[in-house]
């Protein structure tokens, strides 16, 4: 699922009232998150903005998973009904040109009606990146996260692993949280490591059916908190059994967050992260 997608070929434009799916990428830390409020300065709103000057007509995205102040998109996928007949790569370019420099649109693809970027995901993944430093980001500040202490990784893998599987997981769930159910299916979590110690970074990758609000960050700050040696590699599956939020460690900051993107079955053809691409420095 981390591979990109084969190459698809050429597309015919897009009939007015057929569905399109765009994958957009950006960097969240000038944004109040994804999903649109007053204030417009979020990414739907910037996005919203763009393809109604391109189309010269409202657009109303979809999008697979709503991500929160200062998290960013590598693959955020969103679904409209197309107001106007444009070629795919008109989307992609046309659309662009209305962008700021930290949103862009990466493809686009004709869909069938009954594709929905939310509800046709069979799943989501995330990355969170971790600096290991004993000083703070600088080049990288708002593209990571950070701790100045090294992490012992076989402890993190062995504390990950008591959450693989489908739980409850209301202990890492934000109180103001608006999922229907706690209960979520972890698919996978992998922790790696490229560097030298305190000179380096983490990622942290997840696969779920779906994420609560702060899952995967207040997960991380467990995490950590296991890899630091405040907490032994079992105190992860007490929190998970507790279902309390309040003996789960702090929230962990969001920008080192991810949202690699969502997968769907192959018959609709919609592309998937390039992660080769999320190393840092």
């Amino acid at each position: 699922m981390s591979e990109p997608a084969a190459a698809a070929p050429p597309a015919a434009p897009a009939s007015a009232g057929a569905r399109v799916a765009l994958g957009v990428a950006y960097r969240g830390a000038a944004y109040d998150g994804w999903q649109s409020q007053p204030s417009g300065r979020t990414v739907q709103d910037a996005l919203e903005r763009a393809l109604r000057q391109f189309a010269d007509a409202p657009v109303r995205t979809v999008c697979a998973g709503r991500t929160d102040a200062g998290v960013h998109a590598l693959n955020q996928v969103v679904h409209f009904d197309a107001p106007v007949v444009r070629e795919p790569f008109s989307w992609v370019r046309g659309t662009n040109r209305y962008l700021p420099a930290d949103i862009a649109v990466q493809w686009c693809r004709t869909v069938s009606a009954d594709f929905h970027a939310r509800n046709s995901a069979r799943g989501r993944r995330y990355r969170y990146v971790l600096r290991e430093s004993p000083a703070r980001p600088a080049v990288e500040a708002g593209a990571c996260g950070w701790v100045f202490q090294a992490l012992d990784g076989a402890a993190m893998r062995e504390a990950g692993a008591h959450l693989l599987g489908e739980h409850d997981f209301s202990a890492f769930r934000a109180a103001e949280c608006q999922a229907t159910t706690p209960v979520k299916t972890l698919r996978a979590l992998d922790i790696a490591f490229r560097g030298e110690p305190l000179a380096g970074y983490w990622h942290f990758d997840f696969d779920a059916t779906a994420f609560l609000h702060h899952m995967v960050r207040n997960i991380l700050g467990c995490l950590v908190a296991v890899g630091s040696g405040r907490h032994p590699p079992a105190w992860m599956a007490e929190v998970l059994a507790s279902r309390r939020r309040e003996l789960a460690a702090p929230t962990f900051p969001a920008e080192g967050l991810y949202f690699l993107g969502p997968y769907y079955d192959a018959r609709h053809d919609v592309p998937v992260a390039n992660t080769t691409l999320l190393w840092l420095p």
